[in-house]
């Protein structure tokens, strides 16, 4: 049955689609193929508006950016102001304080990063999030984060509840606290499980969710998929394993052990648009930098970074150190597989809107879920 369900779907993803018929092997032409695959230039090429040449510059940079990072991060020191990457420039730019001396910004510069000037370091602007996230949010505030370029914390607000005496009070909070800038979203946050529908899913009781990143010895996920113990089946209704570490809200991730005939497979499924992709690791990507997002759902979308911890006020609890991206998503994509390049990124939480108008995704990053649980990534 699941050689058969492979021939439709092509390169399984992980665990959710199936077994291939030699346990551990990953097919030569995945195994030979580029990280910049023809189905990924042509996916960027749509949703950015860019051609396959400008696509691949961009790829270059990104990788290169993300190489950059720590290093010029250590040569700012405490002087550092934050980074991100200038997708119209193809460079990384890092901010340093005004304070800094002539012969860190001459290190940051030399580093081949793009050096700004800015007021606060990214640890005051760090310190100023961290005491909202002890403040205690009213649902009218769908989160907050730290945005280097506007070198403050960013304070969003769902449309229409500006005026809310509960936001209020709590934007007189804020602004007490550090650095503040405060904007409008159109909804609040939701995350993004389903009931149980047909087609590529993994199933928790009546919740359908996706598989995010294998790990040796089981999956990665949304801890809003399942509690810990819980029983976990397959596409196919077979069982697959168990929630062997959950935790929803404050964060939201889990893992899942695998066994019963399943195993698991560095790879992230393309759906067709674009070929499916091996992961070969988990070096994180810069503000600025192409995303793209694999769910049951929506199956294959892509996007930017948009910020990084960020704390999202969900209505069941905000949850803290999330990333967000401009990238669409619908129910039954939590928990799915967010990647850069050949880098796996974090797990799809929650957003709001949709494919069809447009939103904004969170994800839970995948270094930290590997660092709570002691696991190790499955990389080809």
């Amino acid at each position: 049955m699941r050689r058969k369900r492979l021939k439709h779907v092509g390169l399984a993803v992980l665990l959710m689609l199936g077994s291939w018929t030699a346990a551990g092997t990953v097919p030569a032409a995945a195994a030979d193929e580029a990280p910049a695959s023809a189905g990924l230039l042509r996916a960027m090429q749509q949703d950015f508006g860019l051609t396959r040449a400008e696509a691949e510059r961009r790829l270059a940079a990104e990788e290169h950016a993300a190489g950059l990072e720590p290093v010029a991060r250590r040569a700012a020191g405490d002087a550092y102001g934050g980074s991100w990457f200038d997708a119209g420039r193809g460079r990384l730019t890092v901010a340093v304080t005004s304070g800094a001396s002539a012969a860190t910004t001459r290190a940051v510069a030399a580093t081949g990063a793009e050096v700004r000037t800015v007021e606060h370091s990214a640890r005051q602007l760090d310190a100023a999030k961290a005491r909202l996230d002890r403040a205690g949010a009213p649902a009218g505030v769908a989160g907050w984060h730290v945005d280097p370029a506007a070198n403050s914390v960013v304070v969003e607000v769902v449309a229409g509840e500006r005026a809310d005496n509960d936001v209020r009070a709590f934007l007189d909070k804020a602004r007490a606290a550090g650095p503040v800038t405060v904007r409008s979203v159109p909804e609040a946050p939701g995350t993004f499980a389903a009931g149980t529908v047909g087609g590529d899913p993994y199933y928790t009781g009546n919740v359908r969710c996706s598989i995010g990143f294998s790990v040796h010895g089981g999956f990665v996920t949304a801890g809003h998929c399942g509690g810990a113990g819980a029983g976990v089946r397959g596409w196919d209704g077979s069982y697959v394993g168990t929630f062997q570490g959950s935790s929803f809200p404050e964060n939201d991730y889990a893992w899942v052990s695998v066994g019963s005939g399943w195993w698991t497979v560095p790879v992230v499924l393309g759906w067709g648009t674009v070929s499916d992709q091996l992961v070969r690791g988990s070096a994180e990507a810069p503000i600025g930098a192409s995303i793209c997002r694999s769910g049951s759902t929506t199956h294959w979308h892509c996007g930017t970074v948009l910020a990084k911890n960020e704390t999202v006020n969900y209505s069941q609890g905000a949850v803290r150190q999330m990333t967000k991206t401009s990238v669409c998503a619908e129910p039954g994509d939590s928990g799915g597989s967010f990647i850069s390049g050949d880098q796996a990124q974090g797990v799809t939480s929650g957003g709001w809107g949709n494919c069809s108008s447009g939103g904004e995704t969170w994800f839970q990053p995948v270094n930290e879920i590997l660092n709570r649980y002691g696991l190790t990534l499955h990389t080809a």
